[in-house]
């Protein structure tokens, strides 16, 4: 199929973004990588009336890591943040999901905010972001505001961006000393979307586990943080007892929000989910 008729502007600064936005009336959509966006105009999906082209503003492109800040610009690409020395450094649990997304050639024009902003329940980086409790600038007309990853997400596809508005980026805390992470997902091939998978973050010293969060996509319409999951983690050590009481735990965490797609049933996603857990607890152990 092939999209149907819209109006096209490249915009030169945010402020012209604003103003194109309002004009518009809710009825734009933004354009930065687009390897999400075109497919939903050519399956007729989405039906914009103008699509307002963002590339041209390089001050939202760009990582830069300040004290115990990581920042990551909204036209960052996929490609960029998976060959960074300073996001393998400070966060290595999004050098770790890069390869995970889709293939190369999508990374090569896919941005970091286009993958939260368009917000699939599928997404590596939405997960990774909860994981670690990142925070993400978003701008309109009126000014500039922050919001949690946990509160972001909203719905399937839904976040809190409001019309007029646009998402500038993403900060992160740069890993801290005896933290670990691990990322995992299962994928009928690589490159596809995930049937599940977790974003994992936690403190291991002393042979045991503190502060941890594990984000699991591809399981809801929105990244789930296992809550149950992460306390039968706290103040306890690696052990089959401790693997067991997590996966149990795990269970219990995303069966409100377990639903099946084409291909997996709830049960098999669960399933899944709990051999994930075990290998991730496994994972964070190492140094």
């Amino acid at each position: 199929m092939k999209a149907g008729a819209f109006a096209y502007a490249r915009a030169s600064s945010l402020a012209e973004v604003f103003e194109l936005l309002e004009q518009c009336g809710g009825e734009a959509k933004i354009l930065a990588g687009g390897q999400s966006l075109i497919a939903a105009l050519n399956m007729r999906l989405a039906a914009p009336a103008m699509l307002i082209d963002i590339n041209g503003l390089a001050d939202l492109a760009g990582i830069v890591a300040s004290g115990d800040t990581v920042r990551i610009g909204a036209l960052t690409r996929h490609r960029s943040v998976e060959r960074s020395a300073e996001i393998a450094r400070h966060l290595p649990l999004l050098h770790q999901a890069m390869p995970s997304v889709a293939h190369a050639a999508i990374r090569n024009r896919g941005t970091f905010g286009g993958s939260i902003a368009f917000a699939d329940p599928a997404a590596e980086l939405p997960a990774c972001s909860v994981a670690l409790d990142a925070t993400f600038r978003i701008a309109g007309k009126s000014g500039e505001r922050s919001v949690p990853a946990r509160q972001f997400f909203k719905g399937l596809y839904e976040t809190d961006i409001q019309a007029g508005e646009v998402l500038l980026g993403g900060e992160f805390r740069a890993l801290q000393p005896g933290y670990r992470s691990a990322f995992l997902e299962l994928a009928r091939r690589h490159g596809d979307y995930a049937i599940v998978g977790v974003a994992a973050h936690a403190k291991f010293e002393g042979a045991r586990f503190s502060d941890a969060s594990l984000a699991f996509f591809g399981i809801g319409a929105i990244p789930v943080l296992a809550v149950r999951a992460t306390a039968a983690l706290e103040g306890n050590p690696y052990s089959p007892d401790t693997v067991a009481a997590v996966q149990s735990a795990v269970s219990m965490d995303l069966e409100p929000y377990a639903s099946g797609d084409l291909y997996h049933a709830a049960a098999t996603k669960l399933h899944l989910a709990r051999v994930l857990a075990g290998r991730v607890v496994r994972a964070l152990t190492a140094a």
